[in-house]
């Protein structure tokens, strides 16, 4: 198991050395290395067990770190980066050749964002190189949204814990990039599409590549629990079952039954987005076979949350 702790310069120094230090963030927990030494960003690779078609995520400080890393900048995405960062926002830009191309899986555009975490902003602005990071958990798993979830799986490959306490999101960043000045949204996370148009106007929605993804985050299957999780009316697939046979994860409703998480029984998407991850956890523990589940409200963070739940439950969606 890793050490947890609340020390910077241990993990500055850690980062120095190539090692893999877990970093938190608003959303979740990343698996952080320089992402300048190519070597280093293999080991994050190696200890998720990810593909290596499938791009990372960069780290900086704030948006004037932006510039030594890459090339071509639009207006609306120096727009939204103005207005959203730091925040749960990645922005794909033209790569400069200083960010090597395994961060990039052979792509020429990177995905650049600056986190909004007091731990993680300080240690970033001390750190002369950025951090590539995606999610600190095996390659397909729930996401880590508390220090404990990324011990759990990956206690023994990661050389220190940023301890930042529970992620205040819960889900990954918004994905966006620009053709011609033109913005598409390549994952939903937790920057809604109305918040984004707001600034920008109208964007197109590309989610899913099962091979061969533009940007992190775009496989069909992912995010998903070791359980099987099928999406449809939960009160008719109860009729059918032992209530001790399955889990349920509602949003707000009460099933009545022994293994069940609701993510907000106020009805709250921002809550139930904070909440969806440690459900799925806390889900696939108990001793239950299949996991029950039916979608949000499609709005807002609502369409982050469904998106998740559709790849964790991938063909078994009814």
């Amino acid at each position: 198991m890793a050490e947890i702790g609340k020390d910077i310069e241990k993990a500055k120094a850690l980062l120095k050395k190539g090692k893999l230090v877990a970093i938190p963030t608003e959303t979740v927990y990343g698996l952080a290395a320089n992402a300048t030494n190519a070597d280093a960003v293999a080991r994050i690779f190696e200890a998720k067990n990810r593909p290596s078609f499938d791009p990372l995520i960069v780290h900086v400080p704030d948006l004037q770190a932006v510039p030594r890393y890459a090339d071509n900048l639009p207006m609306k995405a120096l727009a939204l980066a103005t207005h959203f960062w730091p925040g749960p926002l990645t922005i794909l830009f033209k790569k400069k050749e200083i960010i090597p191309d395994i961060v990039t899986s052979g792509l020429d555009t990177v995905g650049i964002r600056c986190p909004h975490h007091p731990l993680t902003q300080h240690l970033l602005s001390e750190l002369t190189f950025p951090l590539a990071a995606p999610s600190a958990n095996p390659f397909g798993y729930v996401s880590p949204t508390t220090p404990e979830h990324v011990n759990e799986q990956l206690g023994d490959k990661v050389a220190y814990i940023l301890d930042g306490g529970p992620c205040t999101v819960g889900i990954e960043s918004t994905i966006v990039g620009f053709v011609e000045d033109k913005a598409t949204i390549f994952r939903l996370g937790g920057l809604s599409v109305e918040e984004i148009e707001r600034v920008i106007g109208s964007v197109s929605i590309m989610l899913h590549s099962s091979s061969n993804p533009q940007a992190p985050g775009q496989l069909k299957s992912h995010y998903a629990p070791k359980k099987r999780v099928i999406i449809g009316n939960i009160k008719a697939a109860l009729a059918g079952v032992s209530n001790d046979a399955v889990g349920v994860l509602s949003f707000q409703q009460d099933y009545h039954v022994h293994h069940q998480f609701i993510l907000s029984p106020q009805g709250n998407l921002t809550e139930a987005a904070k909440n969806l991850f440690q459900a799925l956890r806390s889900l696939d523990k108990m001793p239950v076979s299949t996991i029950l589940t039916d979608l949000v409200p499609d709005e807002g963070l609502g369409r982050a949350i469904n998106d998740r739940l559709r790849r964790a439950a991938a063909q078994d969606e009814a």
